[in-house]
């Protein structure tokens, strides 16, 4: 009886040090549950936000890779309900001219969205009026990189004007 009094003992003293063991692994295995979970709560939440069943459109957005007025303007997009893909690409003048975007109504970067090109820093009242009025047109542009456009730095100093892109060279779609 007295053998068995010990074992039970050493058994008793090892199991509390193992509990304690196994406490602090189950501890640090939740911890990393935790964060493991909330970080696919953040990512699916963002998700949400802005899924494109749920936009406004779905904007493929080709821009120069090292470029990052055109993250600028993809961030503003989203704010305003658009679900926007970015595409760096070293292509740009390929892709306008397949979506017929003559050299003077370049913009930073093209957009394609509902079926439309889209060039440059367009304010989203022009392209929020393009998607509703359905045009026949290719797309509308506001060429170069305006200071204060959306997206941009600076201070907006004048009027934004928006050109159409189609067969009608310099026709104005608006006037921002």
């Amino acid at each position: 009886m007295r053998g068995k009094a010990k074992l039970k003992s050493k058994e008793s003293g090892r199991s509390g040090w193992m509990r304690g063991a196994t406490l602090r692994k189950a501890l640090a295995a939740g911890g990393i549950a935790a964060m493991l979970m909330a970080a696919i709560v953040i990512g699916v939440l963002q998700s949400v936000r802005i899924a494109p069943v749920e936009a406004k459109a779905s904007v493929q957005l080709y821009k120069n890779p090292n470029c990052t007025c055109c993250e600028g303007y993809a961030a503003y997009l989203r704010s305003h309900g658009y679900a926007v893909t970015t595409t760096p690409t070293h292509n740009l003048s390929l892709i306008r001219r397949q979506h017929g975007v003559p050299d003077g109504l370049a913009g930073c970067h093209t957009m394609t969205v509902g079926g439309y090109v889209v060039e440059g820093h367009v304010p989203v009242a022009a392209l929020d009026k393009l998607l509703a009025e359905h045009p026949k047109i290719k797309g509308i542009s506001l060429p170069g990189m305006p200071d204060g456009s959306p997206g941009m730095t600076g201070v907006k100093s004048e009027p934004f004007t928006v050109y159409e892109i189609s067969d009608a060279e310099g026709r104005i779609y608006a006037t921002e």
